[in-house]
């Protein structure tokens, strides 16, 4: 019955006095019952943290349970500066500063504080005054000089690039607000690991990147080869070095030359994420790209989501499922032309079918009774926004789709109520949270 409350407590069309016997229940259990009714208790309350509407009664008996609930409200905005005393509730003061919703006076008091951990946690946060951020700087445990050396833009970082602790001048290396001066002196320090820190900095030297890009570990050198800050020159030493890794992380660099990528991409038969030259080419390069002789490279033209009506077509009845599959989720396909791609390539495309935006009710039930069957189709299915009470109850029929069957608001009531019986637990649960759940069955549920 524990886990029904938690997907009831995440459920919207819950009425407002079931929120509140909800409460009161978790707040009980959380006080006075066994360690197991406890911990069911920590994980309704925490769900009921993300319900909209609460009323501030109920803001501020969340937030005083505990710092696990109290964090939450305040990053989701529910919680306010008004409602906090930063001494009592140190960690959601923090949590309010940290999205410019503090008072001002309260980083200046949390920079004192006792618990070091509080002020490890507001090291991190953005636009501090200046005087305490000089203040964290000066901190006695480094653990909070490290944290304000990373994240700070402050010029305090010029500064702690002399700082004796190497914890502190390689978090001051990986901070890219970190002026390039100091950088490059640490970058001469013989003792320290920079490779990492320096991975991300696009303002270096090409002579420094070649360096670094020639470390012995592949993953440094891929992680160099995606730098937008390296010049063609090392990209194409790159491109041609013996891992694997690096040639497919210079593919993803946002400069590659078209010629090249060309190159990297065919014959490599990786799931090739969106590439970021790609998605920059001008409208000539990608008629180019989309003429291309090879699959693998008009695939990446279709894996983009912008295309003009007449490219998104044309690769829409591409010879290669590849292709197809690729741009089947691009919105603005009509139904005749995502009927035909199935008629055509069958179980190749049927996921990327279920998941085109415009894909209408009766095309996915359509989807869910091919035969064969594809179990990432029905999953696509699920959760589509589009998808019908009968396509739904197909998709019961797979493990891994039940879930968010039980999950879509279409699903009729009756096989909602009948999933609260569930044997898997997450698929109960979800049933629960459903806001078609019929309001009956919500009261009976709730003690």
């Amino acid at each position: 019955m524990n886990h029904l409350l938690c997907g009831l407590a995440a459920n919207p069309a819950l009425p407002p006095e079931l929120v509140d016997r909800l409460l009161t229940r978790a707040l009980e259990k959380a006080g006075t019952g066994p360690d197991t009714e406890r911990d069911y208790a920590d994980e309704l309350l925490h769900d009921l943290t993300g319900r909209t509407g609460l009323r501030r009664d109920q803001v501020l008996a969340l937030a005083a349970y505990a710092r696990s609930t109290a964090v939450p409200l305040a990053y989701r905005g529910t919680l306010t500066a008004a409602d906090v005393d930063p001494m009592s509730w140190p960690y959601a003061a923090v949590a309010l500063i940290d999205e410019g919703r503090g008072h001002p006076e309260w980083p200046r008091l949390l920079a004192a504080h006792p618990d070091s951990g509080i002020r490890w946690k507001l090291a991190s946060c953005p636009g501090l005054p200046s005087d305490v951020v000089d203040l964290l700087a000066a901190d006695p445990d480094v653990e909070v000089v490290e944290e304000v050396a990373r994240w700070t833009d402050s010029p305090v970082t010029a500064r702690l690039a002399r700082h004796p602790d190497p914890r502190v001048r390689i978090a001051v290396a990986f901070n890219p607000t970190t002026p390039l001066e100091a950088v490059l002196a640490l970058a001469e320090d013989p003792e320290l690991p920079l490779q990492w820190a320096l991975s991300e900095r696009t303002d270096l030297p090409q002579a420094l990147y070649a360096r670094l890009a020639a470390d012995p570990n592949d993953g440094v050198r891929a992680a160099y080869a995606r730098n937008p800050g390296i010049g063609q020159e090392l990209i194409r030493v790159l491109a041609a070095d013996p891992e694997i890794e690096v040639r497919r992380a210079v593919a993803e660099h946002p400069r590659v030359p078209l010629d090249l990528l060309t190159e990297l991409v065919v014959g490599d038969r990786a799931a090739w994420n969106p590439l970021p030259r790609v998605a920059a080419a001008t409208p000539a390069e990608l008629t180019e790209l989309a003429g291309s002789r090879h699959a693998a490279v008009r695939m990446l033209v279709a894996q983009r989501r912008d295309l003009p009506a007449h490219l998104r077509d044309a690769l829409a009845v591409d010879p290669a499922a590849s292709v197809v599959r690729a741009v089947a989720a691009h919105p603005g396909l009509s139904e005749e032309l995502l009927r035909a791609m199935v008629a055509r390539h069958g179980v190749q495309v049927l996921a990327a079918v279920a998941a085109n935006p415009d894909a209408s009710g009766a095309l996915l039930e359509h989807l869910t009774q091919h035969r064969p069957g594809v179990r990432r189709a029905l999953k696509e299915v699920a959760k589509h926004p589009h998808a019908t009470g009968p396509a739904l109850l197909a998709c019961l029929a797979d493990r891994t789709s039940r879930p968010l069957a039980a999950a879509h608001p279409a699903l009729p009531p009756e096989a909602i109520t009948g999933l609260l019986a569930d044997e898997d637990r997450w698929v109960a649960e979800e049933a629960a949270g459903n806001p078609s759940l019929p309001r009956a069955v919500m009261v009976e549920l709730v003690p």
